[in-house]
């Protein structure tokens, strides 16, 4: 029987090989190195699969578009010390997860904190891991992507952090919802100082973040030309509420974005930056969070939004416990199911049923033991 020793041994011996194909990672370095990370862990997590989730047709409209369904990735906070290499395994183990799924995705997401530091080595290593994803790539900036160089590296390898895309009848928009006033020059910070300033949480240095006017008169253009009943999805960092400040769990202009979407008959906003389940619901616009494959943060003291399913509390000596990835479902009517395919634990499904009824039907089971 293998000694936790004999398993750690083999961890680090093989994790100077992971790097070193990281350096050049084409599909065979991606196979061979991300078999040895799940090597490497063997033992100290439990194999994680999706599960398979049908793809809809609505049965009164049998002209409508189909449903269909992507997967989702995030926050995987690339940071490329030695010691930190277990980041970098989660991401190759997301990536093995999504890659798996049969049958494939329409496309993957991927919700933002590539990197710790926004380094052009974090990034560059983030960018190879995820070339070797089976479905098209669809990204958004997170703050750890942005606040070294304000974007430049970022733009070199994924483009701008504004966009939208049409699929299969449902209007897609990515917005950069990050942006901060200027706290930085009148402190005579340098960029790195900027970085770690706005990569801290509760240090009351640092600005709101906001989705700021171009980005919203942007937005309001972008939408003008699709009609009250369109099917809309909006991809954003932060989420588009106001949940917790002393986090940064907030987004200052939340309102005035929920302004624009008001006139739909229904929107969906999937967010990152919370690294945990999070549901929540105001008037016609249906909030999700996703996980994080490299940390659960604990839920804000203040409380949480009444829809919330609280994830069980984390195995502070499993760091591999509460974090995973997972699947959206987008039906005909461009509502979602949301799956978190949570790793070590059952995947727990948020229906648009739940969302719809305000919670009354199709709860998600509640969790064996509270959290933090």
């Amino acid at each position: 029987m293998a000694t936790f020793k004999s398993v750690e041994t083999k961890y680090y011996e093989q994790r100077d090989e992971l790097f070193r194909g990281l350096r050049n990672l084409d599909r065979r370095s991606f196979l061979k190195v991300s078999a040895a990370a799940l090597g490497a862990t063997a033992g100290l997590v439990t194999p994680h699969s999706f599960t398979p989730v049908a793809v809809a047709q609505d049965p009164e409209n049998k002209d409508a578009a189909p449903g269909f369904r992507f997967a989702y990735i995030s926050d995987s906070h690339l940071y490329v010390k030695e010691q930190y290499d277990r980041f970098a395994n989660a991401l190759l183990r997301a990536v093995d997860d999504v890659n798996n799924l049969d049958p494939q995705p329409d496309f993957v997401f991927y919700g933002g904190d590539l990197a710790q530091l926004g380094r052009p080595t974090e990034l560059d290593m983030g960018a190879a891991i995820l070339k070797n994803l089976k479905a098209p790539l669809r990204i958004m900036v997170g703050e750890h992507d942005w606040y070294l160089d304000m974007g430049e590296k970022w733009r070199d390898l994924f483009g701008e952090p504004t966009y939208s895309f049409d699929h299969k009848g449902v209007h897609f928009v990515v917005l950069n919802s990050v942006i901060e006033a200027d706290f930085w020059t009148a402190r005579g910070m340098k960029p790195m100082e900027r970085m770690m300033t706005v990569a801290g949480l509760d240090n009351g240095l640092q600005s709101p973040f906001t989705v700021g006017e171009p980005q919203r008169k942007w937005l309001e253009e972008d939408l003008a030309k699709h009609p009250d009943d369109a099917k809309i999805v909006i991809f954003s960092h932060s989420p588009l509420y106001k949940l917790y400040k002393k986090w940064n769990f907030w987004t200052d202009d939340a309102e005035e974005v929920q302004a624009i979407l008001k006139r739909f008959k229904q929107v969906t906003v999937i967010h990152g930056h919370t690294h945990q389940l999070l549901t929540n619901r105001i008037d016609n616009i249906h909030f999700h969070g996703v996980l994080s494959t490299a940390w659960p943060w604990p839920y804000a003291p203040e409380g949480m939004p009444e829809l919330t399913i609280e994830m069980a509390r984390p195995d502070p000596f499993n760091a591999n416990d509460g974090c995973g990835d997972g699947e959206v479902q987008v039906h005909p009517d461009g509502l979602v199911d949301k799956i978190y395919s949570l790793w070590n634990r059952n995947p727990i499904t948020v229906s648009r049923t739940y969302m719809t009824s305000w919670g009354k039907e199709d709860a998600p089971p509640k969790p064996n033991r509270p959290a933090y």
